[in-house]
């Protein structure tokens, strides 16, 4: 089973975790994706391949702690196993041809798109990537960024670090002062993939967004991961993940994300409640073990 070889928080909400995969690190490229499963009763969940290191035979995932099975995920730590680590899955991002690019990142879609920028600047591109998040103390990745790009913009919704104002509004300055892109890639929440599209429309620039829906084996045979991209079906974890941001169906993405909530809500209580027996057991020194 792969083994957790580094783990660290990278802000409040999103930690960094390096896994031990050496057949995946050898064929990994960036914009494809792993599926995990942390034990035998947890679902199996995608996670971008952030990083990957062949010589040291790694893979780097980063998330987002908000769901039961990442919640199950930050319970292991260095020397603890994975059940399942499957991948590479999905088609890498296509940088063939691309001198210029700016690549934008929201929130937790910050960690996916490192690698695309990563790649095209170490390829020789001119690299403008633009990051927001809604908070300076949820601000991650920065000196990684700035390592790997051109130009480094940062947002905050609330101005307290970098400018204020959302990725779209740094996106038009550049746009409107005449910067010139092949294409722009952004990585984040629904919401600023389809406002970023609809900024770069009126330019006919390019741009191609990683979407994320909600995925069961990662391999096409479910269809839970279909979209609606240019009016036809595609399947996101073998066509995609990444599409053109000027056709996809945002709305249908959104309302299809969203169906198991209530699920998702108690799934995660059910698992607080479990916690807090077991912890309160072993504070009375019993010894019965609980299923977490």
């Amino acid at each position: 089973m792969p083994v957790i070889v580094t783990k660290r928080n990278l802000n409040s909400q999103v930690t960094y975790l390096e896994v031990d995969c050496p057949a995946i690190a050898r064929k990994a490229r960036p914009g494809q994706f792993v599926m995990l499963r942390v034990d035998r009763k947890g679902e199996r969940f995608p996670l971008t391949i952030a990083d990957y290191d062949d010589v040291r035979g790694t893979i780097t995932v980063m998330y987002q702690r908000v769901g039961l099975s990442t919640q199950k995920l930050e319970l292991l730590g260095p020397g603890d196993s994975i059940l399942d680590v499957v991948g590479p899955l999905g088609n890498p991002t296509n940088t063939e041809g691309v001198r210029r690019a700016v690549v934008i990142g929201g929130g937790v879609g910050c960690a996916i798109a490192f690698p695309q920028a990563k790649v095209l600047y170490r390829e020789g591109a001119h690299v403008d990537v633009i990051v927001g998040f809604r908070t300076k103390e949820l601000v991650c990745l920065e000196r990684s960024f700035r390592n790997n790009c051109s130009n480094l913009y940062i947002t905050t919704d609330d101005g307290s670090y970098g400018r204020h104002g959302f990725v779209t509004d740094q996106l038009s300055d550049l746009l409107k002062a005449g910067e010139q892109y092949d294409v722009a890639i952004a990585i984040g929440p629904i919401p600023m993939m389809r406002a970023v599209s609809e900024v770069t429309r009126p330019y006919g620039l390019k741009t191609i967004v990683s979407l994320n829906p909600i995925m069961v084996d990662g391999t096409g045979m479910c269809g839970g991961c279909r979209v609606t991209v240019g009016g036809k079906t595609r399947f996101a974890c073998v066509e995609g993940p990444d599409f053109d941001g000027h056709e996809v169906d945002y709305d249908e993405l959104l309302a299809r994300n969203k169906v198991y909530q209530s699920q998702e809500r108690r799934a995660k209580e059910a698992h607080r409640c479990n916690l807090e027996r077991m912890v309160n057991q072993l504070t009375k020194g019993g010894n019965e073990a609980w299923l977490i």
